[in-house]
Formats: structure tokens, C-alpha cells, sequence
């Protein structure tokens, strides 16, 4: 009888917490500051108005995952698509974002200010807004930028990992100081913070150097946005953000979003994926002077990115593992500067259990288990991004 009466109330307990998860997590505003499925996907001509087999994101999975509004990044590497350049690029993004609206008006709705973002809350519709990942897309002129904003972009990345003639890149900053030409911002690159500010554009310092960082800071009057990035003394990569940065967001008013994946959240994971890597480049040299056929060769190369993605996989943290760089930030300056910015579909490798956007409510069930309360979780969801809008739109 006893053994029956423990089951009842575990089985009951159970449900209950089910049932929090499910309640809280359906009446936040969850928004996700990062998503790259436009290059990714959308580019290719896959159709993400219905359920996909590719990738992380469609418009079926977002519903799933309770996902209210989505920033879709617009992203160039270092190369063009285009021949016209980055620009068209950049264009070329936007116009697949709006045929997509276009396609499904009764599902999503592309937002230009604060007001039609609460209006598409409202109907329940997927609120889309547009980031540019990247400042070498406005091509060192102000008035690509001002036209980016009349195609609704409404935040940009300063750089990617590539530095721009006015900005310098996280990655240039600690893994080519060297052959940089400048570190922070120029004089025009403080004239586009400006004019961001102006015009309605959030900051955004995810892949910044810390010299860009804080130049970005020391001009912005308005508060920025970090759209996919961790904490660094977790998970120490050139791509995340160190205590003093935090602080600084927090003075600002701004929101640090979580980037998922694997590299940027787990020091094992990084670790472990430098070393294979540099025992693939160990093995490619050595093959070079080895009499083998060519055949041979490639046979051993397969062999050896098989037991790489095999162990990659493997050492894939845990989803409690990415709620610690939230708890981090909460712990470090409180629970107003932590988001969600997940770099699904731009990232190979995720949380065990974060696998695609319908594994949010994941996130939430875990905060409550940490004993977050309901105001806590509705502000890391989506209600600290949704302040440095209002405080950014026009």
C-alpha cells in the first residue's frame, strides 16, 4: 500500500511540474534573437512553411516550440554570393524573408517597430524580425545602412568573424592581432553606432572584439544586444563574453542571448575538438609522404571523420549545462540581461535535448526546476529583448 501511495504522489508531483512547464511556458513571449535558416535553408529552396526533415527550423516546429517572435539573421561569410557583393547579399536574404511572409500571412508577420511586434503577439502569428549578421554588408557606407533599414533590418551585427575597415572582429582581436590593421572602432565606425541609434537599429556585439565592445559601448546611447553568445568563464572561446563585459551590458541595459551551441558552452567539447581536429591535420600531413594509393588515403581519412563525428557526438553537453551560462549572468548582474539567442540552423552541434526549436519548453522546465520564478522566466524568454526593442524602435 505504501509503495502504491509513493507512486501516486510521484506520478502526481509529475504532472503537476508537466503541467507548470506547459502553462508558464505557453504564456511567456519567447524570443529567440538568432536564427540562420535564411542561408542556411530558405536560400536552397527549401520550404519551411511546412515540417522539413532538414535542419533545426520551420514554420510547423517554431509553433511546436512556442516560439513567438524570431529574428532571422541575414549572413555573408568573407566571400560574396553575389557578384554584385555583400549588399545584394544582404538583399537577396531579405526578399526570401518577405516571400515567405508573403506565402503565409496567416502564420507570421514580418515587424518594422514595437508596436506591430505586440500586434503580432496579439494574433498569435510568428513575429519575424530581421538582424544582419555582419557590418561588411553596408559595404563602409551610411547610406546601405539606412537602406538596410528601410528593408527592415532592424539590429546589426557590427562584424562577423571577419573585421570590417571600421570595426574589429572577436576572432581577428584574439586570433590575429597581429596582422590587424586596427583594433576597435574608426571614426566612421563610431558614425554607424550613431546613426543605428538614430535610426531605430539595435547594436548588436556578438562577435565583436573586446576593443569593439567597449568602443560600441562608449558611443551607444541606446541599450545593445549580444543576439548569440555565452560566457566565457564557463566555456573560455574568443566567441564569448567575460565578467567585466556582463557588467558592462548590465550598466547599459542590454541583453546577452545564449548561443547553443556545443563549442561555445562546454570547455570539454572545445577542448576535445581542438585536439581531434589537430590529429586529422597530424594524419593529412603525414599521408602526404606515405607511398599509398590515392584510394588508400582517402579510405583513411573517411575511417578517421567517422570516429571524429562519432566522439563529437558523444561529448555533446547537457541541456543543463546551457542553463548554467543563463544562471551565470543571473547570478553575476541579475535576471534582466539574460536571453535566448540559439544560432539554430547556423551551429553543427547542440545541447543533448536542444536538437531543434520545438525543444524550448526544455529551457523552461529547467529554470523551474532551479527554483526560478514565474516573473524570472518570462523576462529570460523573451521580455529583456523585448525591452531593448521598445527602447530601440521608432
Amino acid at each position: 500500500m505504501r509503495i502504491i501511495f509513493f507512486l501516486l504522489v510521484l506520478f502526481t508531483t509529475t504532472l503537476v511540474t508537466a503541467q507548470s512547464v506547459k502553462k508558464i511556458h505557453s504564456k511567456a513571449v519567447l524570443v529567440d534573437t538568432h536564427n540562420d535558416v535564411l542561408s542556411s535553408g530558405v536560400l536552397d529552396g527549401i520550404d519551411i512553411s511546412k515540417r522539413v526533415k532538414e535542419g533545426h527550423s520551420d514554420l510547423d516546429r517554431w509553433k511546436e516550440g512556442g516560439v513567438d517572435v524570431q529574428f532571422f539573421s541575414v549572413w555573408t561569410g568573407e566571400k560574396a554570393r553575389n557578384k554584385e557583393g555583400f549588399f545584394q547579399d544582404a538583399k537577396q536574404e531579405i526578399d526570401s524573408l518577405n516571400i515567405l511572409a508573403l506565402k503565409n500571412p496567416f502564420r507570421m508577420t514580418l515587424a518594422r517597430n514595437y508596436r506591430e511586434v505586440k500586434k503580432g503577439i496579439r494574433q498569435g502569428k510568428l513575429v519575424a524580425l530581421i538582424g544582419v549578421e555582419g557590418g561588411h554588408m553596408i559595404e563602409n557606407d551610411l547610406g546601405k545602412l539606412e537602406e538596410l533599414y528601410q528593408q527592415d533590418m532592424r539590429y546589426m551585427t557590427l562584424t562577423w568573424n571577419n573585421s570590417t575597415s571600421w570595426a574589429s572582429s572577436a576572432m581577428d582581436e584574439t586570433l590575429h592581432a597581429d596582422s590587424l590593421k586596427q583594433k576597435g572602432l574608426t571614426d566612421f565606425g563610431k558614425k554607424v553606432v550613431k546613426r543605428m541609434n538614430e535610426l531605430g537599429i539595435i547594436v548588436d556585439l556578438s562577435h565583436t572584439g573586446e576593443q569593439t565592445f567597449y568602443d560600441a559601448l562608449g558611443v551607444t546611447t541606446k541599450p545593445v544586444l549580444l543576439s548569440h553568445s555565452s560566457v566565457w568563464n564557463i566555456c573560455p572561446v574568443f566567441r564569448n563574453v567575460k565578467d567585466d563585459q556582463i557588467k558592462a551590458v548590465a550598466k547599459n541595459g542590454g541583453v546577452i542571448c545564449i548561443n547553443f551551441y556545443s563549442g561555445f558552452i562546454s570547455r570539454e567539447y572545445d577542448q576535445l575538438q581542438k585536439l581531434l581536429l589537430g590529429r586529422k591535420d597530424s594524419l593529412q600531413e603525414a599521408l602526404i609522404s606515405q607511398a599509398l594509393p590515392q584510394d588508400e588515403k582517402d579510405r583513411l581519412v573517411m575511417q578517421f571523420n567517422k570516429y571524429y563525428d562519432s566522439a563529437m557526438y558523444a561529448s555533446r553537453p547537457a541541456l543543463s549545462q546551457l542553463v548554467d551560462h543563463i544562471d551565470y549572468i543571473v547570478k553575476l548582474v541579475g535576471d534582466d540581461y539574460a536571453g535566448i539567442g540559439s544560432d539554430y540552423d547556423g551551429v553543427g552541434s547542440l545541447p543533448v535535448g536542444l536538437e531543434d526549436v520545438t525543444t524550448y519548453p526544455k529551457i523552461t522546465e529547467e529554470l523551474l526546476r532551479r527554483g526560478y520564478s514565474k516573473k524570472s522566466i518570462n523576462k529570460i524568454l523573451g521580455g529583456n529583448v523585448l525591452r531593448v526593442m521598445k527602447a530601440n524602435f521608432k
